[in-house]
């Protein structure tokens, strides 16, 4: 998987959306996507990010890209139904969902996180997650073949001293992605999970102030992946954690 090689029209008449596409790893698969031939819908909560990826894939004179301005954090259950009726309108169906939207929070002692901050990493990535998938399933479900994908990380498969609230959530994650490859195992939706490593983005600045980012992948290092699973080549894989690195 981390070898795979998209062919170049792979992702032709597709529509997908990607959480958290102004930015990282959301950002280079986005662009990627629209290369590959997608329809992209860029959901975030700033908007000039969104605009200034809406830009690039402009200049690729490939399809054109769609901005949904959301703040996870604040979204009602009525805002994802909302979202879910517009997809169906304009599109007709969506054939993959990217939840790489996440928050870090603050790194510390267990005994030290605070409610509100336990509240807005959970808030963020996994409740806003289960919404979201939640409203979309019956606009996946009109897809050919519908991929969605969680993102988890290292500390979401074995937790981590001080990683509290964000270990806690992609554990939840991953855990979410399984019971619903279960439900759906026998229909044309497939759920997957990636974690993509040590990857070059501000995220993993933030929890690694000291580290020499040049040591890193880039976000494109790890393309593959998720081209991979957003592609008809991974057509029958599902419930799987797959490691971008």
């Amino acid at each position: 998987m981390n070898e795979f090689k998209a062919q170049p029209d792979s992702l032709n008449g597709k529509t997908i959306l990607i959480t958290g596409a102004g930015a990282g790893i959301g950002k280079t698969l986005a662009l990627h996507c629209a290369t590959l031939g997608a329809k992209v819908i860029l959901l975030g909560k700033t908007v000039k990010k969104l605009e200034a990826v809406y830009d690039q894939i402009e200049l690729q004179g490939k399809q054109q890209a769609a901005i949904l301005p959301v703040d996870l954090n604040g979204a009602t259950e009525e805002h994802y139904a909302d979202l879910a009726d517009t997809i169906k309108r304009e599109y007709g169906k969506l054939d993959a969902l990217v939840h790489n939207a996440s928050q870090l929070g603050v790194l510390g002692p267990f005994a030290q996180i605070e409610k509100s901050t336990w509240d807005e990493i959970i808030q963020t990535n996994v409740t806003a997650q289960f919404l979201l998938t939640k409203a979309l399933i019956p606009v996946l479900s009109l897809a050919p073949q519908a991929s969605v994908i969680f993102t988890t990380s290292s500390v979401g498969h074995a937790g981590r001293a001080y990683w509290g609230a964000y270990s806690i959530s992609k554990f939840a994650s991953e855990g979410m992605m399984q019971v619903l490859a279960d439900e759906y195992e026998h229909s044309s939706l497939r759920f997957n999970a990636i974690n993509p490593g040590a990857t070059r983005t501000e995220m993993r600045a933030s929890a690694y102030p000291a580290e020499d980012s040049s040591l890193l992948k880039t976000a494109t290092d790890i393309m593959p992946s998720y081209l991979y699973l957003l592609s008809d080549a991974s057509k029958g894989v599902t419930g799987q954690r797959i490691n971008a690195q």
